[in-house]
This record gives C-alpha cells, structure tokens and sequence, in this order.
C-alpha cells in the first residue's frame, strides 16, 4: 500500500494562451471553429510508487451488419431502422487485465483518503478519475480500473465519511464512564474532537476533497468519470476548478443532494435550521438515527435495493453486497449517515454547474442506464437538451450503475469518447461513423463474451433533435403497456 502526505506536495499548473482557435468536431452538431480549450501540463513532486507495467493495448473489433454499398453488390435493400450489431471486448482476465493498486492520503488531520489506482507507464496517457455513488466505493469500480488501466491513468477514491474513507477515531467521543461498548456508535457523544469542530459531510467537503486530490496526488489535470452522486460531485468540480478537468462523463448521475439550504448562499434561511450534519449529534437525531440506521443496514434492506438499481438479476453482485456490509460494520457509519442526510446542499446547483461547464468548455459525455429505477431516462434527456453538443448513450437492459452491470459498454464507450475529446475531434465517437447520425440518432446491439457466455446489450445514441415530450410518451406508454400486461 502507498501512503501519501499532502505535506509532501507541490504541485503547479500552466496554461496556454486562449487565442488559439481550432476546427473541433462536436461529435454531434456540425463542426465549427470555436476557442481551443486551455492546454495544461503540471510539475508535481510527490513520494509515490510507481504505476503498474502495461499490458498492451486492447484491438477493439466492430462486426457490422450489411452496408449500404454491400447491399448494392449483392442486390439485398436495407432495411429501414435496421439495428446493425457491432461486436466488443469482454472484460480482461488474469496476466491480461492491469494491475491494482491501493493508497491513503491524508488530506487533513484525521481526515484519511482511501484510493486505488492503475495505469499504464506511458506518462503522456491521459489520466481519468471515477467517483462512486452514495453508499459505494473504490469497489465499484474494480472493473474500470482492471481494463481501461492498460491504457490510461486511472485513479478512483472512497469519499469522506463513506467507504475506507470512514474516520478512525471516533468524532464526538462519549465521556461519561461506562457508556462505551463494542456495539456504542462513534460521534453520539457530547462535544466533538478539535479536528471534528466543523466537519460535516456535504458535497462542497467532497468538491474540496477531489480538487486537493488532483492537485496534490493525481498532479494533472483529468477527465472525471462519476456516478449517482459521484456525477454530480464531478460536474460541481468541473464549474469550481475548469482548470483541473479535462473532461466529464456522467453515469445516470443525480441531478440534485441535499435538503437544507446552503449558508453561503442562504444565509439568512439557513439560520432557521439549527443543525445541518455537523458533530456531536443533537439528542433527537441520535434516537431518529438509530432507528432508520438499524432499518437501512439491514442486509435485506440492502439486497433489496441492489435488486432495484440493478436490471440484469444475472449480476454478480455478491462482492458489492459484501463490501456494503463492511462499511455498515463501521463504528462511525451511523453518525457520517446522518450527517450526509442533514447536509446543505452545494453552493450551486446541478444545473448551474452543467451551465458554467459549458460555457468553460468542457467536454461532457452521458451514458445512462434505461432501467434505472432513481434517476430515470428522463433526467439524462434533460441534460442533454440543456448540452446539445454532449453525447447521450442509453443502455438496456441497464439499471442505475451501468459501469458495474455492463462494464464491457461502458469502458467501449469511453475509450471511444477519450479518444475523440484527445484527438480535438478527428476521430468519431461511437456509433458516429455516419455523420447522418449526428442529428437523429442511432441505435446499436453491442455484442461481448462474457464467462463463456455470449451477451447483448441495446445501446441507443440520441441525436441533436431530441424532443423530451417525445420520449416522456414513450415511457408513458411503455409503462401503460406494462400495466396492462399484467392485469390481464
């Protein structure tokens, strides 16, 4: 395992000047001249090991349907809306798949950041950091770190107050004698630790918490891959620090956190609210804590909800219950859920922050799980109608973590947005190798093997005309459908 000290970090970042200008193809829209994004490069000096071997780069091999100038030759018409299949790589296995790494950080006192890494040692490889959602972590991601690490940087971390990143001493100790036993809850005490005076577990902790891991572990800026929560902590990064962030790619990311208004934005109406997830807790919300925590760390509870955000029931997901129980185990993983639920919200919202990153712009990718039972279809169209120029891939059958239920997609997907954001634009994104498309959309079956077994999955890339009252009906309908079915 690497430790790393942000005491024992110097990091510093150069831009270009602005006035260059490029032709960039959007990937959906028509290409245009527009500002060449600033161009970053960093010295860093950090004691850290150094990243895995390569194992090679990973051939990608399409399978198309017939053309239009086969079905000339041979005299076969096309059919229209036909779905052409295009055949993809199973996951890596064994010598084959790149090695992991794991690493603390600490970014404060008391304050510990797990991570792991993998990576190519190509230093010009760009690097690409995932963020998991609510509940998860660096586990989540095992899967993106073993294959997209043969050719790129990547990083990924548990976030404050959740995962490995729980504290190892407890916030708000209980001091009376006596009060302590194996099965006590850490920060149900009286008086909060110095180093715990003002910590609260919010999305504006965790924005901190990336940006310092960038500059000082990561030292370059990266393209940000997040999920659920760890979508919107990403886009909040990207329109605080455009600087840091190449990049952003949201996985059925939630497009809002939080229930209290934020101080620094609402000051005089968050003074209505006493308590907004510092520590100690308030007497009231330990009893109220104990009781919905005893309820949600119930490992049917939690097996219920993995049944929910997952839509392919032949998942292993033994290893994601697992390491959920784990944390569950963990002493202050009662008081850190409390104080996530009572947090502000951020100092802007989803929305602004989609606005700033296009205005600053970045570059914003979208692949959304169609069955996600949360963070519905319809969130992700509105993203995309609010970025026209950001490709929205829909994926079925896919629930609310794609990356972990259909790995092999995602990591496609993305190496084929990383090349065309690297390339500024002259190479096409997937599916886009018809510029037809660009306006309408497409629909694929990706194929891929995996444990022996061929699979297929739909993939649905929208187009630049995409009407949200359209596909709002065709939920609608699709769900009266289902409806009926079933009262039959």
């Amino acid at each position: 395992m690497e430790v790393v000290s942000s005491s024992h970090s110097c990091l510093a970042f150069h831009q270009t000047p602005t006035s260059a200008r490029r032709s960039l193809g959007t990937g959906l829209g028509p290409r245009h001249t527009k500002l060449a994004r600033p161009r970053k490069s960093s010295v860093l000096c950090v004691g850290r090991a150094s990243n895995p071997g390569d194992s090679g780069k990973l051939n990608v091999s399409r399978s198309f349907g017939v053309s239009d100038v086969d079905a000339a030759l041979q005299g076969i018409s096309k059919k229209v809306g036909q779905i052409e299949k295009v055949a993809i790589p199973g996951l890596p296995e064994g010598p084959d798949s790149s090695q992991i790494s794991t690493g603390l950080w600490e970014w404060k006192p008391k304050l510990t950041v797990y991570y792991e890494k993998s990576g190519t040692k190509n230093s010009k490889a760009p690097a690409v950091l995932f963020l998991p959602g609510f509940g998860v972590g660096t586990f989540h991601f095992e899967k993106q770190l073993m294959d997209l690490g043969r050719d790129y940087k990547v990083w990924t971390m548990d976030f404050l107050g959740q995962g490995m990143s729980l504290p190892c001493e407890d916030p708000a100790p209980k001091a009376m004698a006596g009060e302590e036993d194996e099965e006590s809850y850490w920060g149900f005490g009286q008086d909060s630790q110095p180093w715990a005076d003002e910590l609260v577990y919010s999305v504006d902790l965790w924005r901190d918490q990336v940006q310092h891991f960038i500059e000082e572990v990561i030292g370059e800026p990266v393209y940000i891959v997040g999920n659920s929560l760890g979508g919107f902590v990403a886009l909040y990064l990207a329109a605080s620090s455009p600087h840091l962030v190449k990049g952003v790619t949201l996985l059925n990311a939630t497009p809002f956190w939080g229930f209290l208004p934020n101080p620094a934005r609402s000051p005089r109406l968050s003074k209505i609210f006493p308590w907004a997830g510092t520590f100690p807790l308030p007497s009231v919300v330990r009893k109220l804590t104990e009781t919905v925590w005893q309820k949600i760390s119930d490992p049917r509870s939690i097996q219920k909800i993995l049944r929910q955000v997952y839509a392919d029931h032949s998942t292993n997901v033994d290893k994601v219950f697992s390491r959920i129980i784990e944390t569950t185990e963990h002493p202050a993983a009662a008081a850190s859920f409390a104080s996530i639920m009572f947090a502000p919200m951020g100092q802007i919202s989803f929305q602004e922050a989609l606005s700033r990153c296009q205005k600053q712009d970045i570059p914003i990718s979208l692949m959304y799980g169609k069955e996600d039972p949360w963070v519905t279809p319809y969130w992700g169209i509105r993203v995309k109608q609010q970025v026209p120029e950001a490709p929205y891939y829909e994926i079925s059958p896919a629930g609310h973590c794609p990356h972990d239920e259909v790995p092999e997609v995602i990591n496609y997907l993305l190496r084929g947005w990383l090349k065309n954001v690297e390339s500024e634009g002259s190479v096409d994104l997937p599916f886009l190798e018809d510029s037809s498309f660009e306006e309408h959309g497409v629909s694929r079956e990706l194929e891929f093997v995996r444990t022996g077994s061929k699979k297929s999955v739909s993939v649905r890339l929208f187009g630049s005309q995409i009407s949200l009252w359209n596909q709002l009906s065709s939920f609608l309908k699709r769900h009266a459908s289902s409806i009926r079915v079933v009262s039959r």
